[in-house]
């Protein structure tokens, strides 16, 4: 077998190793300011970027129109919560008036009730047997005995009474010696009462 010479073959793998080498280190040496100034102006690029309080480096139209529905649907919110803020107060007014228009009208019935003169089925029929009584009398005989009753009862024997009687009487009164003068101001009195009687009806029985 026939062997070739080593020498040639060595130096030459060594002339190229020394001109690739030496190729790459020129060409770094070539490219190194080039890659310097690439990677400077990428960073002043970055630098120069406007800083967008959201955060992120990118900014598109659609991120743009979602920002804005998301602006207007918390004012709408907002607004909605005034609108239901002021209602509640209205309505908190409302019910405030309410309380003290039922706190009026439970005091005027009260009084009512305190004004009114109830003759009860269970003493309507007495009643009117005195009112008979009475109504035989005179004018002044009635007078006479009325002033010895409290104004209820005197009433309540009154509003049994029909208008042709009652009218003397009272007329009488305003004749009659009292210590204050007349009894002009207790006719006047129960006169006015007269409108206040309730007469309760008896109910039907099947």
């Amino acid at each position: 077998m026939k062997k070739f010479p080593l020498l040639p073959v060595i130096t030459l793998l060594a002339g190229l190793l020394a001109g690739v080498g030496t190729g790459v280190f020129v060409t770094w040496r070539a490219a190194g300011p080039i890659l310097v100034a690439i990677t400077a102006t990428r960073q002043k690029a970055r630098d120069a970027r406007p800083a967008r309080e959201k955060g992120w480096d990118f900014w598109t139209i659609e991120i743009e129109n979602l920002a804005n529905e998301l602006r207007d649907e918390r004012a709408r919110q907002r607004h909605e919560s005034e609108l239901l803020d002021q209602r509640r107060a209205r309505l908190e007014n409302e019910q405030h008036q309410l309380a003290n228009v039922r706190a009026d009208l439970e005091s005027l019935r009260a009084d009512i009730s305190r004004r009114v003169i109830e003759l009860t089925t269970d003493e309507s029929k007495n009643i009117r047997v005195l009112a008979q009584t009475y109504a035989d009398l005179t004018p002044a005989g009635a007078v006479a005995v009325m002033r010895e009753l409290d104004d209820n009862t005197v009433v309540k024997i009154l509003s049994q009474m029909k208008p042709d009687v009652v009218a003397p009487i009272f007329e009488q009164m305003s004749h009659t010696a009292d210590a204050d003068g007349t009894l002009a101001k207790r006719a006047a009195a129960l006169s006015e009462k007269l409108r206040l009687v309730h007469v309760a009806r008896a109910t039907n029985q099947s």
